[in-house]
């Protein structure tokens, strides 16, 4: 076990230094930059002068492997450079952003384990009944609307409601207050956009669900404990869920690491000053280094999440073993 842990752990070093060579290149094809953006505007009269001046402040008209070799030894230092749209240091706006996005994916994959396994396990037990079916179609409504749509019905929802009930509209506030400040209005924030998204994703765990389950009910070792008189919950919960659960653990942690950074538009509409959006100002003002720095965290996530999903396997199958 402690082999395999060091040699994943071994395993993420290729891993991240091929994703630091893609993402560093592949922002240098961009056309301009962002000296061009920030004295001309796109189109309009530069200085040429200054957009010389601006390009050695950055570093950017030094050869590409030394500005590449700054930023993978920047990189294992833990020290991201600055922004340089804002000129703040980049782990100073990753940090203004991440405790949101963190917490959002968080309740997002918990709203979507809730939904997810219990109706996904009903609709396996009650296969081609109207439970199934109910079901089914509640998974398919899911996949089918985009979460950011979802959420504006929701908001004029609260502001249709708020208005009937109460005669003053109400709707969540857009100024983010970490938990365990005031539990009550950080939660008054964000369970709203959690539970846009966590449907969306929770159809997907469901129909995963009801498949594995499906496939396991119909093995040997099953119909063996059915034969030997357990009781069908006991079947279920202890030997068939466990192992019907592994498909449905990748895909929730594919999931998480993806609710990160990915929640553009759903941020959009919730007026949350998230990763996301984070992502799309970096882009759109040419900042080399927070995209950079952007995309090299998403996929530390990414590598961190998969690896945690492997380890969870064994917890769940105990046939799996780890050499």
């Amino acid at each position: 076990m402690y082999q395999y842990i060091i040699k994943r752990l071994l395993l993420m070093v290729p891993a991240l230094f091929g994703a630091a060579v893609l993402v560093f290149f592949l922002m240098r094809l961009i056309p301009g930059d962002i000296c061009d953006l920030r004295i001309g505007g796109e189109g309009g009269y530069r200085d040429l002068e200054m957009v010389a001046a601006c390009r050695t402040e950055f570093g950017i008209d030094d050869p590409m492997y030394v500005q590449f070799l700054e930023f993978v030894w920047g990189f294992i230092r833990f020290d991201l450079g600055t922004s340089m749209w804002t000129g703040q240091p980049i782990l100073y706006e990753l940090g203004l952003r991440f405790e949101l996005s963190l917490q959002l994916a968080i309740m997002t994959t918990v709203i979507s384990i809730l939904i997810a396994i219990p109706l996904g396990t009903i609709s396996a037990i009650k296969q081609d009944t109207w439970i199934d079916y109910v079901v089914r179609s509640f998974s398919i409504a899911g996949i089918a609307v985009p979460s950011f749509w979802l959420g504006i019905m929701i908001i004029l929802g609260l502001l249709i409601y708020t208005q009937a009930w109460f005669g003053t509209p109400w709707m969540p506030p857009i100024k983010y207050v970490p938990l365990w400040e005031d539990p009550g209005y950080n939660l008054s924030m964000l369970i709203w956009p959690a539970m846009a998204t966590g449907y969306r994703y929770s159809a997907v765990a469901t129909r995963m669900t009801r498949s594995a389950l499906l496939e396991v009910l119909r093995e040997d070792y099953v119909r063996t404990a059915r034969a030997k008189g357990l009781l069908e919950k006991v079947i279920i919960n202890r030997h068939a869920l466990k192992n019907a659960l592994l498909p449905v653990v990748t895909v929730i942690g594919i999931e998480f690491a993806f609710l990160m950074g990915g929640l553009v538009v759903t941020e959009q509409v919730f007026n949350l000053n998230g990763l996301g959006k984070l992502f799309v100002e970096s882009v759109i003002n040419k900042d080399y280094t927070l995209t950079q720095a952007l995309v090299m965290l998403v996929v530390t996530i990414f590598i961190f999440v998969n690896f945690a999903v492997d380890l969870l396997y064994g917890w769940l199958d105990p046939r799996i073993r780890y050499a």
